[in-house]
Formats: C-alpha cells, structure tokens, sequence
C-alpha cells in the first residue's frame, strides 16, 4: 500500500482548467505534438507550466512548479500524459515510500518482541508447573519407603529444574527490560509517524502539519488551497450494524480517494472514520466539484456483505484556507460542513460554517 501514495499518475478531480494570462507571450501549442522528440515535448511543455506560474505571479519555487506540473498536464492529450507518468515514475523520489516501509518494518519488529516475550513467559509458566508436577510426585514416593532411589532420583531432577526455573526467570526479566525499553522507542517513532497502517494513507499528525504549512504558503504567496473531510454515511453504517463490514467499507473509500488524487494532494485518515484531503492550489469552487466527483465515484461503487449489494455512500465537508484560522479551527470547520450535509438531505456536501 505504500505505493499508494506516490510514484503514480492520479486523476484530477478538481476539474480546474489550464491557467491562462493577459500577457502577449504565446504559448506552445501541446496538444498536437506527434511525440517525435520526448526530450523536446517535455522542455516546450516545461516552458507552458513555467509561463503559467508567473502569469498567476506565484514564484517558481520547486513546490509551485510541481503541483503546476501535475495540474496543467491533466488538459494535455493522453499520449503527452502518459508519456510524462512513465518519466515521473522513474525517477519519483522514494522518500515517502521508504519512510512507510521503516514504520511499517519498525511495528512488525516490535510486534515480533512482543511474541517473543509471550513465548518465553509462557515457557516460564511451564517451568514452574513442572516443578511443581515434581514436588507432588515425590511426595507420592516418600509414602513408599521402599524406592528410595526413585526418592533420590527425583529429588535431583527436581533440584535441576529449580536451578533452570531460577536462571529462566532471570533471563525472562531480562527480556521484560528489553520489552519496556524497545517500547519506549517504538512510542517515540509512533510520535513522528506520518502513514495510517489501517487505511494505507497519511495520518492525522502529518495531515495537520501540512495544512499548518500550507497556511504559511498562502500567506506567503496568496494562492487558494482548501480541505475536504469525507466520512462514510452514518445512515449507511447503522443499517449496515456490522462492524468488519463498516471496517472493509471505510478501507474502499480510503482505496478510492488515493485513486483520484492528484500527487499533489494530501490524502490522510482523520480518525472516528473520518478521512481528509488536502487539496493544494484549488478554490471553493474547484473543492465543491471535487466533493461532487467523489461523491459520483463512491456511489458507483457497490458493497457486497453476503447476499446483498449495499450502495456506498459519503458525506463531504468542504472548507477553503483561510489564514485567519488557526489549523484547528479550519478543521472543525470542515467537519461542521460534514454536519451540514447531515442535517440537508437533499446534499452529500457542504461548506462547513467559519
């Protein structure tokens, strides 16, 4: 699932159509490129997303050209797009993959500690028992004067396994010190985690770090950028009262968002089944199509539990970025959208309240 997030081509669902400007400089013309020269298209096509940013006067940083990049190349012909995916996917940059699999790897190694502590625990348990199993039967024997060297016998077995017993129980206590400190560690990488295990997207923390980030931008360069929160139907889920159902439900709807994402955009689990986006450079209206879009794709998507074919259903919160809020305030705001939606039936969305 980690590839989920990046080193792919996603659709754009905010429909936002190519920038254009007042000024005079023509534009390459991309769309009839007969892909002779890839080296060539790319730099012309390069050449458009670099005009676009100065004619919107956002500044060409890396980031800007990059979600520019992505968004002016959904109006290009399918054989330009293709031809660039295959080039992006080439030489993506694997940080956030690799950053998944050490979280991922780093859980799998604790949990292996866990088993390995229960093991030598119950291997302990057994231990004792056994001991124990020894001390009854030579009790046994002692009413029999008569097999003393069974009495003998035992009383050495028994004095071995007291001395094994002593020297597993201190090694068990070794590995509980271990345990506790592997644990320590474990929680403090959880605390700068950024992948959701469960949903296969970003968690909450890296999500509310992102828009605080994003509110720095804005302020910096003046653009729009806004955030949805999507939840699954409550009406759904209470008429579905199956708790694995709603839980393979919610891993659709998580599959289905990274589906049509942009790579731009921030696709994270909220928590209470409720997830996010963060959609970078995109208005009130272009969220407003987006939430219609998925919304569209979620509905046309059916469940099947057992013999019955349950439609899917959301409810969307749309909120645009206002640098005037704290990151909080801007989620709650959201989230009220979700509430909204709720109390409108004739809506699946709405602009949360500010």
């Amino acid at each position: 699932m980690a590839g989920s997030l990046r080193g792919r081509a996603r659709r754009n669902i905010d429909d936002t159509s190519e920038v254009t400007s007042d000024s005079d400089t023509p534009k390459p013309a991309m769309k009839d490129l007969k892909m002779e020269n890839p080296s060539s298209d790319i730099e012309i096509y390069s050449k458009e997303v670099l005009h676009s940013l100065i004619a919107d006067n956002l500044p060409p940083t890396p980031n800007n050209f990059s979600l520019y990049f992505d968004r002016l190349l959904e109006d290009k012909s399918e054989t330009l797009r293709k031809q660039i995916h295959s080039m992006l996917e080439l030489e993506e940059s694997n940080e956030a993959e690799n950053t998944i699999l050490l979280e991922q790897s780093l859980k799998k190694g604790f949990s292996s500690i866990k088993s390995l502590l229960a093991t030598t625990a119950t291997l302990y348990k057994n231990m004792s028992l056994m001991s124990k199993i020894l001390d009854k039967r030579k009790k046994e024997l002692s009413t029999h004067p008569e097999i003393k060297e069974a009495i003998s016998i035992v009383a050495t077995l028994e004095g071995d396994v007291s001395k094994l017993n002593s020297i597993l129980k201190s090694q068990s206590s070794q590995m509980k010190n271990i345990y506790d400190d592997t644990a320590k560690i474990i929680k403090n990488v959880e605390n700068e985690t950024i992948f959701d295990n469960q949903f296969g997207v970003y968690n909450k923390r890296y999500l509310l770090t992102k828009i605080e980030q994003e509110i720095g931008l804005i302020k910096e360069f003046k653009h729009n950028s806004s955030l949805i929160m999507i939840e699954l139907s409550r009406d759904l889920k209470k008429s579905v009262n199956n708790e694995k159902a709603v839980l393979l439900m919610t891993r659709t709807i998580a599959r289905l968002l990274l589906k049509t994402s942009r790579r731009s955009d921030i696709v994270a689990y909220y928590g209470s089944g409720i997830f996010s986006m963060l959609l970078k450079h995109t208005d009130i209206d272009a969220a407003k199509k987006a939430s219609e879009r998925l919304i569209d794709l979620v509905s046309n998507s059916n469940f099947f539990l057992a013999d019955r074919e349950i439609q899917l259903k959301i409810s969307i919160g749309v909120i645009g970025i206002d640098i005037n809020y704290s990151v909080e305030e801007i989620v709650v705001n959201a989230l009220n959208g979700i509430e909204i939606a709720y109390t409108n039936k004739n809506v699946d969305y709405a602009v949360g309240t500010k």
